[in-house]
């Protein structure tokens, strides 16, 4: 059996599928470092947004979601990972080892590759047409298999939900420390990193809307003819057994998962964590929501209006700043 490293392009080929990963606020906080036979994810805590973000939860479940990229996108190449999360107890920020070995694709795992450069985070509102039960439950059998859960937010739980989520956009509306933060990272024009002012519409005020975040300077209309009143998103809530490092790694991986399946699918999506952002607007959703369980990612599901306009991509900061040799210092010890 074949292993080790395959050639540079390959390797460039899968960090660049990796790096499209959602990340909260666009900030991307993460960074590759390649070995002799071997590929390794970093946590960078420069990039640690500490008004939105202070427990670095969100930051990590950013560089799941980017691991899983990278998972499926070596698959997809051929090659299979061998994962070591966490490996090093002493390197909090040492995130995972990866080994690879020959294997060749399936179709799904395919599929699941052609789904990265299409997946767009689309905050617009959904049309009226109902998410079908069996791709819900694809997307939970999808996150399953990273070891987590998927739920969907129906009745009383939707209720709560939506309230926590209007609570925290209230208090994160009266803390100008976090509003100071947020215009930082959004409303971009031309940054490689935040939030781009083309990809976000104005919150939607509607009574019974979700609350949005919101960002600067927002520049994207909602579709023509598209009624918050006949939005059939689907609220879906992904939590883990315990909330350790490891949990909210996983969390990350299985968000990457359940975002690819929808795209896979034809669906909108869009990450939600401002619910989970404030330790008792958080207990909450554990409390009325996820019955004990602790919610990592809230995921807003639904079909994009027929007449939506296509997204453009969110810009990715330069492979040449995210991927470096293993025998290089690690990137906070770095010069700036």
């Amino acid at each position: 059996m074949e292993r080790g490293l395959p050639d540079d392009f390959t390797v460039k080929t899968a960090v660049a599928m990796a790096v499209r990963a959602p990340s909260v606020h666009n900030s991307q906080p993460w960074y590759w470092r390649i070995g002799h036979s071997s590929l390794h994810l970093y946590a960078d805590p420069d990039r640690l947004l500490p008004e939105t973000d202070p427990d670095g939860r969100d930051l990590i479940l950013s560089c799941g979601a980017a691991l899983h990229h990278l998972r499926v996108g070596f698959a997809a190449l051929g090659w299979a990972t061998d994962v070591r999360r966490l490996p090093n107890p002493d390197e909090p920020d040492h995130l995972a080892a990866i080994t690879l070995r020959r294997r060749e694709p399936s179709q799904d795992e395919i599929a699941m590759a052609a789904a990265i450069p299409r997946r767009r985070t689309d905050r617009r509102r959904h049309s009226s047409w109902a998410v079908p039960r069996g791709h819900v439950e694809a997307m939970a059998k999808a996150a399953a298999l990273e070891g987590t859960v998927l739920q969907v937010a129906e009745n009383s739980a939707r209720y709560y939900l939506a309230t926590a989520t209007e609570e925290a956009s209230r208090r994160h509306e009266a803390d100008p420390a976090y509003r100071t933060e947020l215009a930082a990272w959004s409303g971009r024009h031309v940054s490689p990193d935040g939030v781009p002012a083309r990809n976000t519409p104005a919150p939607d005020d509607t009574p019974g809307a979700l609350r949005g975040r919101p960002f600067a300077d927002p520049l994207l209309p909602q579709p023509p003819d598209a009624k918050a009143e006949d939005d059939e998103t689907v609220l879906l809530v992904l939590s883990t057994a315990s909330d350790d490092r490891m949990s909210r790694l996983r969390a990350g991986e299985a968000t990457s998962a359940v975002l690819l399946t929808a795209n896979a699918f034809g669906l909108s999506s869009c990450p939600l964590t401002e619910p989970l952002e404030l330790p008792d607007v958080r207990e909450t959703v554990i409390d009325r929501v996820t019955g004990g369980s602790f919610p990592q990612m809230v995921l807003r599901i639904g079909w994009a209006p027929a007449n939506a306009d296509p997204l453009p991509a969110t810009p990715r900061r330069d492979l040449a700043d995210v991927l470096q040799p293993l025998e290089a210092p690690p990137r906070h010890f770095q010069a700036r």
